[in-house]
């Protein structure tokens, strides 16, 4: 699975319709399914996939307006295709007079995601999805650099939280940093909280 790490927008235009299909980070969707309502447009159809709390894949879509399932399933399909996650697609079509039946639709509405999706690969803009969890460990003063100095040399990422009895870190990561993680508290007599998964 993959993630898109910014925003990407591209045009194509079939039968003097424009499609103009932006893809983005699924935090964004809210805000973009806003600001992309322009009364000169058709319609805005849309469609994302993110994970939830308990690492299962959400998806939804609107037709906004076009025939039922002409048009939002060619973009589930199209951020399935390319294994989006936390993803949403947004396409403004503006209408150019030529009607293109429910199969034109489909096509024209994934071939404009299909094209925005091959943007954020040429741009590099696609990282690889890795499952990461949530560790939280209070270390006292003694002890701070030295889980400061694991955590750099093991790439982990982490936030403090200083009290005046020591630091609360907090650890973001995979499977196999975990196991790393476990060990050094042990070695260390430190006791690990966990989180929900994210």
């Amino acid at each position: 699975m993959f993630l898109l790490k910014e925003k990407i927008s591209t045009q194509i235009e079939v039968k003097k319709s424009k499609f103009i299909a932006t893809l983005a980070p699924f935090k964004d969707f809210e805000s973009l399914n806003k600001a992309l309502r322009d009364p000169k447009a058709a319609h805005v159809v849309w469609a994302y996939r993110y994970l939830n709390e308990f690492g299962q894949i959400v998806e939804n879509s609107s037709d906004d307006g076009e025939p039922k399932g002409s048009s939002a399933p060619a973009l589930l399909r199209a951020l399935r295709g390319a294994e989006l996650v936390d993803t949403c697609s947004l396409v403004v079509r503006y209408f150019g007079g030529i009607k293109l039946g429910i199969g034109g639709l489909a096509r024209a509405y994934g071939a404009s995601v299909n094209e925005a999706i091959k943007s954020a690969k040429d741009m590099g803009v696609l990282e690889f999805f890795e499952k990461k969890e949530s560790l939280k460990v209070f270390v006292p003063f003694a002890l701070i650099s030295r889980c400061e100095h694991f955590a750099k040399t093991k790439n982990i990422n982490f936030n403090q939280d200083f009290s005046p009895l020591g630091c609360d870190f907090s650890f973001s990561i995979n499977h196999s940093q975990k196991a790393e993680l476990i060990k050094f508290c042990a070695t260390l007599n430190i006791s690990l909280k966990f989180r929900i998964p994210k």
